[in-house]
C-alpha cells in the first residue's frame, strides 16, 4: 500500500481549493470535483443500500460496483488517467441482462419505493444519473478529454440500479409502486 494518512486535516483547502491526484490544485466547486465528488456520493449511497437486507447475489455485485466507483473517482480526480475500461461496461451489461431476464416486462412507469432497500436503490440510481450529468458537463467543457468509458459506465450503472431495485423489491416481498396516469384526486378533507 502507498502512503498512509496519519493526519486527516491539512488546512490546504481552507482557501476553497483542493488537490487533484496529479498534484495540481483546483476550486472545490470545479466541474471535475463535482464529477468525482458525486461519484463518491453514489458510492456512499450504495454503501447505505448494502446496510439493508438485500439478496446475496445483489450484495456481491454492489460490492464489486463500489470498487469500480472508487476507481472511477480516481480516474476523474487525475486528469488524463484512465481506469474504467470497456470490459467494465461489458460486465455491467452482462450483469444487467442476468438480473433483468426473469423480471416481468414493464407496462407502466415505476415510482421509487417498494421497500426501504428498493427505495435506497432508486436513490442510488438518481445519484448515478447526477454523476453522469456532471461527467457529461466535464467532457463538454474541459479542454482535455474525459476517458472514453466514464459516461458509458455510469449510464449502464443507472440502468442496472433500476433493475436491481425491482429485484430487491420482489426479494423483500414488497410490491412495485406503479405510476397511474388516471387516478382519483385525493380530497384532503376526507383524510
Amino acid at each position: 500500500m502507498g502512503k498512509r494518512l496519519s493526519k486527516i486535516y491539512t488546512r490546504t483547502g481552507d482557501d476553497g481549493s483542493t488537490g487533484l491526484g496529479d498534484g495540481s490544485r483546483t476550486a472545490k466547486d470545479s466541474r471535475r470535483v463535482a464529477a468525482y465528488g458525486t461519484t463518491d456520493e453514489l458510492n456512499s449511497v450504495i454503501g447505505l443500500l448494502l446496510a439493508h437486507d438485500v439478496p446475496e447475489d445483489v450484495k456481491a455485485v454492489l460490492n464489486e460496483i463500489q470498487h469500480h466507483l472508487f476507481d472511477l473517482g480516481g480516474e476523474l480526480c487525475i486528469p488524463g488517467f484512465q481506469s474504467i475500461q470497456e470490459s467494465h461496461v461489458q460486465w455491467l451489461e452482462r450483469t444487467l441482462d442476468h438480473f433483468n431476464e426473469p423480471l416481468p416486462a414493464l407496462e407502466d412507469f415505476i415510482l421509487p419505493g417498494g421497500s426501504q432497500a428498493a427505495a435506497t436503490c432508486h436513490l442510488a440510481r438518481t445519484v448515478c444519473r447526477r454523476a453522469e450529468r456532471h461527467v457529461v458537463t466535464l467532457q463538454r467543457d474541459e479542454e482535455e478529454q474525459v476517458p472514453p468509458f466514464s459516461m458509458t459506465y455510469l449510464n449502464r450503472l443507472s440502468d442496472l440500479l433500476f433493475v436491481m431495485a425491482r429485484v430487491i423489491s420482489r426479494a423483500n416481498g414488497g410490491a412495485e409502486v406503479l405510476w397511474q396516469k388516471q387516478r382519483p384526486t385525493i380530497d384532503p378533507g376526507a383524510l
